[in-house]
């Protein structure tokens, strides 16, 4: 009999999602926006507090793009992106006609690079071209350089979009990942720690921000008795029905992330006996991590055939899902005739580097299955 395939990251109901659901067919709220978008909304700034807006959005990369806009960046602007990330960071800066410059991973977090990005502005603003914003990513849940990138960011005025799509739950010194930047972004997606099946979220930290956001959203419908437009608009809003998914997650959140260190914890059991492979951790305890997903570096063996690739190929043969790091984004054919700052430590990881089973619905026997390729491959 064929055995059960083992995904990397899926959702996990919590039982608690028909109840919101329910109520919208029951009340014909399945449109965008609704109650429980507004609860929704209110039930994350409660637990991100400090006077922290939230808009929720049909993706997070809706939300990049939100925040793009409302930095004023336009055609030919110049926006700063970490390269160690997944498309969506990027995307959005070519959505506004802007370029993106690409900065290199740190190897203590394997996200931007603070020297690397102080190295890239000087030589932007040299070349008569200041960027007009910076988007830092909390890579797999772990938060980056907080204090020196946006020290950085700081001293040349440049405002930091959070990208903490895969690190809803982490803290860095004790304050919530995506609570630090001009703008926070959040993933909902099927695969995050919790999910509305697709959606995103865009933090602030001001009321007339939010609601400027939620204009744009909306199609930036005037205020008129009939349909008006003066701006460009977009149809982002989250539905009432998948902010009842959410609203059902909420419930669960903090459940999932245990889960996720357990998880984690999982891994550093079975790879601490194994030479060559380095579970990526926290690197001080400034930083807590969700361990949204968790990932390894190997070392190629060229003797015994053994590296990232064939512990993934093990791994399929098992119907076990696990994949390579994201490939950065200087490399990728839509991104590489842009401007690329650093050296060559994201191009290290993304050659090294293996995603592992990470889901916060793992059983006992998913864990023995995986555990069982991973020993007879190191063996």
């Amino acid at each position: 009999m064929d055995k059960k395939r083992i995904y990397l990251s899926l959702s996990k109901q919590t039982g608690f999602e028909n109840e919101y659901i329910q109520k919208a067919l029951e009340t014909s709220w399945i449109t965008s926006g609704g109650p429980n978008v507004e609860e929704f909304e209110s039930k994350l700034e409660n637990y991100y507090k400090n006077d922290s807006f939230v808009t929720v959005l049909n993706s997070g990369t809706s939300a990049i793009h939100l925040a793009l806009i409302l930095l004023g960046v336009k055609a030919d602007d110049e926006v700063i992106c970490q390269t160690m990330t997944f498309s969506a960071s990027a995307n959005p800066i070519l959505y506004q006609g802007a370029k993106p410059i690409f900065i290199d991973s740190e190897s203590d977090t394997w996200n931007i690079c603070p020297e690397s990005l102080e190295i890239a502005i000087k030589d932007r603003i040299e070349k008569g071209k200041k960027p007009k914003a910076i988007i830092a990513v909390h890579l797999y849940g772990t938060p980056y350089k907080v204090d020196e990138v946006h020290a950085v960011a700081d001293r040349y005025e440049i405002p930091v979009i959070e990208d903490s799509a895969e690190a809803l739950g982490s803290t860095y010194k004790g304050k919530k990942c995506g609570s630090f930047g001009s703008f926070g972004i959040l993933s909902f997606n099927g695969n995050k720690i919790i999910t509305t099946s697709c959606g995103g979220a865009l933090i602030s930290n001001s009321k007339e921000i939010k609601e400027r956001a939620i204009f744009y959203a909306t199609q930036s419908k005037d205020k008129a008795v009939h349909f008006q437009h003066s701006e460009i608009g977009y149809n982002y809003r989250m539905s009432n029905i998948c902010a009842g998914v959410g609203l059902g997650q909420m419930r669960s959140l903090e459940a999932n992330i245990e889960s996720k260190v357990i998880n984690h914890n999982f891994y550093k059991n079975i790879f601490s006996s194994i030479d060559n492979v380095e579970l990526f951790e926290v690197f001080n305890e400034d930083h807590f991590s969700n361990y949204w997903l968790n990932t390894i570096l190997i070392d190629p063996d060229i003797t015994s055939n053994r590296n990232r690739e064939s512990l993934r190929l093990a791994l399929e043969k098992e119907n076990i899902e696990s994949r390579p790091l994201w490939k950065p984004m200087h490399l990728q054919p839509i991104f590489e005739t842009y401007p690329y700052y650093g050296n060559k430590i994201a191009e290290d990881l993304f050659e090294k580097g293996l995603c592992l089973p990470s889901g916060s619905n793992l059983t006992n026997e998913n864990k023995n299955r995986i555990e069982e390729v991973i020993n007879a491959f190191f063996k």
